[in-house]
């Protein structure tokens, strides 16, 4: 999916609101019938709450505008909206989300990472529905063919490794990701500024910007190297999730960033040409050998419209659809990993989805939100301009840097001001 998450994955209920009764719940298309499946089955148990699925677009940028839009213009007859994990300090500073601390009883039971993006100011406005975390794919039979035995661990092998296997097999790229000026492409920066010691708001006062540091200049200047010393291809500028999948999927990379989603595309009728088997994954590389690794969460929560006059039904829902037993039903159909902390030792997700396997590192212990704030959505536009502009060379690291720093401390200052 444009944004950050792969594709959202279903779209089945279609596009109508319902009787005045129903439950009226807002997520873009999914593909694999999941959620579907799950509202059909709630609605059948269910004797007094029926749910319907209004359709949102896919790309993630478009449903927030839509929702927003609704929202500003009074609430809207949406009760359930399932969001981004950005999207809840935003929608929470204005109002516009319900707190649900006083229901959410057992938020001890889910993944940090999720539970920090579902927090403003103390309060919890969501509740994780699945969670997604930047991995780094590999082709285990090519790097076997150079002598290699173990995936990189910092970026500096990645880039040597990737300039020495491509040509080895013969092959047109050595590492892809997600380059092009939107959602994904912050994403792939955040993870560069963190593995080098950097950060974008200070994690205890989010109005304070922190990003003109040596960490960041390091992570700019390395995520710029893997253009300029050959491991990409300048294509990666335009690359979203798809078109750096299919390069991977089709043989022509032999590393890929990309999300969970992914593994389940390889060996299909789609990409046949690079078997599960021929796959690794490993967490995102480092600065030096040792140091932490960190991967920008992704994934998607169950939030209630403040002005819907559902609040007990909705609940009642959303309780439902994130009970152990729903959560390992999206994993084992809709390939989603699960957000709660014990699931990562059920044979059923394990089994089902090889990339849970890495979970309790990869994701539960080194996923990290993007910056938490309500002014996210003109942050996220200031980051993929100059992170962009950064990777084609327009501008150096330093100044890529240094702009962030003034640009983002104004849009944060400004918000303050505006909110009084």
């Amino acid at each position: 999916m444009p944004g950050s998450q792969g594709p959202l994955g279903a779209a089945g209920c279609g596009g109508s609101s319902g009787s005045s009764g129903d439950l009226i719940l807002s997520f873009g298309p999914d593909d694999t019938g999941t959620l579907p499946k799950l509202i059909d089955q709630f609605n059948k148990q269910s004797k007094n709450v029926k749910v319907k699925q209004r359709t949102m677009p896919s790309d993630t940028g478009q449903y927030f505008d839509k929702i927003r839009t609704q929202f500003q213009a009074g609430g809207g007859d949406i009760d359930i909206i399932i969001g981004d994990v950005i999207w809840p300090a935003q929608f929470a500073a204005n109002g516009w989300v319900t707190d649900l601390s006083d229901r959410f009883k057992d938020t001890d039971a889910f993944l940090p990472g999720p539970m920090q993006a579902a927090t403003y100011k103390g309060k919890v406005y969501a509740v994780p529905w699945y969670t997604d975390a930047g991995l780094l794919y590999y082709r285990k039979d090519l790097l076997e063919k150079s002598g290699y035995s173990n995936p990189p661990e910092t970026w500096g092998e990645l880039i040597e490794m990737a300039d020495k296997v491509k040509q080895d097999a013969g092959i047109k790229n050595g590492f892809v990701y997600q380059g092009k000026e939107y959602e994904g492409g912050v994403c792939n920066g955040c993870e560069y500024i963190w593995t080098n010691g950097g950060n974008i708001l200070d994690p205890k006062d989010s109005s304070k910007v922190i990003i003109d540091s040596p960490g960041s200049v390091a992570g700019m200047t390395t995520w710029r190297d893997t253009i300029t010393k050959g491991a990409s291809p300048q294509a990666v500028l335009q690359y979203v999730e798809d078109e750096s999948a299919a390069s991977f999927l089709n043989g022509e990379a032999v590393f890929i960033r990309n999300w969970p989603y992914m593994f389940a595309l390889a060996g299909t009728s789609e990409y046949p040409k690079v078997e599960p088997d021929q796959l690794g994954i490993a967490p995102i590389p480092v600065d030096k050998p040792g140091d932490p690794s960190y991967s920008t969460l992704g994934g998607w929560n169950f939030l209630i419209n403040a002005s819907s006059d559902k609040q007990d039904q909705a609940w009642e829902f959303i309780k439902w659809m994130t009970a152990p037993e729903q959560l390992i039903t999206n994993a084992k159909l809709g390939s989603k990993l699960p957000v709660r902390t014990d699931l990562y030792d059920e044979p059923a997700v394990l089994n089902n989805m090889p990339v849970a396997k890495l979970g309790k590192e990869a994701i539960i212990k080194n996923s990290r939100p993007r910056p938490v704030s309500p002014y996210y959505s003109d942050v996220s536009l200031e980051l993929a301009a100059q992170f962009n502009s950064m990777l084609s060379g327009d501008i150096s690291p330093e100044k890529a840097v240094k702009t962030l720093q003034k640009n983002l401390q104004q849009i944060v200052n400004q918000g303050e001001k505006a909110a009084g």
